[in-house]
């Protein structure tokens, strides 16, 4: 295409779901409430793990890690996803579209990692109960976080700042209801395939490198729970990780979904599908499903309320 038709774009238009704008205000309701629903679990759950010392262990330091991420994460999209929904024409200005685009993708590599070091901290457990301590001291699981947090916000710099220099045409409108990288190559003029392939690499090598470390370690836990003499001992050791590998199922099948696929006749409309499920509704059952299945959470939520239930009554 020539020079001339290429256009300087200062902002882009986000078409949200405009199949949907009859009943706006509901999903609007709807969103908002699943939202504060998942803010306030995992605020929660970032709390319990901070302040109950009971939970002061290597799997409660990722878990509140985790759950810190997952607030971040949905503020990238949500809030934002809530403004559009009332108003009549939804724009975003370049950088801020660049800026959600590299958080989405920073926070969510992150996640990926967070949930392969918490799959490696439960086969730990498990597979070597008396070196457990030894092996995953302060020090390694301190660093194993932050060393998730780095790689996670370092590698989408580079497809980023690619983005930043192509050169857009025409339409400036965004067909999804967040800055996200593959519909954004859809309005580029130049030639997209080395952007396409440079984000293939990196959503793979981060989802299926930390899928990989994640599915060989419950592989590992797996065949160490069988050999275990005593059915109780098999349902207690079970019961150790099997929240977590309903969140790990949930996460890794939606990501796989969007990114870890040709590029090329998407159809955005089932993609949009799936991100709000991994936008807001993992999110939400995430704390849920961390709460619900795991008997030491409850028992420090319980402490933490009934403590405040004490001193209010003191009070």
């Amino acid at each position: 295409m020539a020079l001339s038709n290429h256009t300087r774009v200062d902002e882009f238009i986000i078409t949200g779901f405009p199949k949907l704008q009859n009943i706006r205000v509901l999903i609007f309701l709807l969103v908002f409430i699943m939202y504060t629903l998942s803010v306030i679990g995992n605020v929660v759950i970032v709390v319990i793990t901070r302040y109950e010392s009971s939970l002061h262990t290597p799997m409660y330091f990722f878990l509140g890690n985790f759950s810190f991420l997952e607030i971040c994460f949905t503020s990238v999209t949500v809030p934002t996803m809530l403004v559009d929904l009332m108003r009549e024409k939804n724009t975003v200005s370049f950088n801020n579209c660049l800026a959600q685009i590299y958080f989405f993708h920073g926070l969510g590599g992150v996640e990926c990692l967070l949930l392969a070091a918490m799959a490696y901290d439960r086969y730990v457990a498990i597979r070597s109960p008396l070196r457990y301590n030894t092996i995953m001291s302060s020090t390694v699981y301190i660093q194993l976080a932050i060393w998730c947090w780095i790689v996670g916000l370092v590698l989408p710099l580079i497809p980023v700042i690619l983005i930043s220099r192509l050169n857009y045409c025409g339409s400036n409108v965004v067909d999804h209801f967040f800055c996200d990288i593959l519909p954004l190559l859809r309005l580029v003029c130049n030639r997209t395939q080395l952007n396409e392939m440079l984000s293939f690499f990196i959503c793979s090598f981060i989802l299926v490198g930390s899928f990989t470390i994640t599915i060989v370690s419950y592989v590992a836990i797996i065949i160490t729970v069988l050999g275990i003499p005593s059915s109780a001992g098999r349902k207690k050791a079970f019961s150790t990780f099997a929240s977590h590998l309903t969140v790990v199922g949930v996460f890794y099948g939606t990501m796989m979904f969007i990114y870890v696929r040709p590029t090329r006749n998407l159809s955005f409309n089932m993609d949009q599908f799936v991100a709000v499920f991994y936008c807001l509704v993992t999110p939400v059952l995430n704390p849920i499903i961390y709460s619900l299945r795991n008997k030491e959470v409850k028992t420090a939520l319980k402490k933490v309320i009934f403590a405040k239930r004490g001193t209010a009554v003191k009070g």
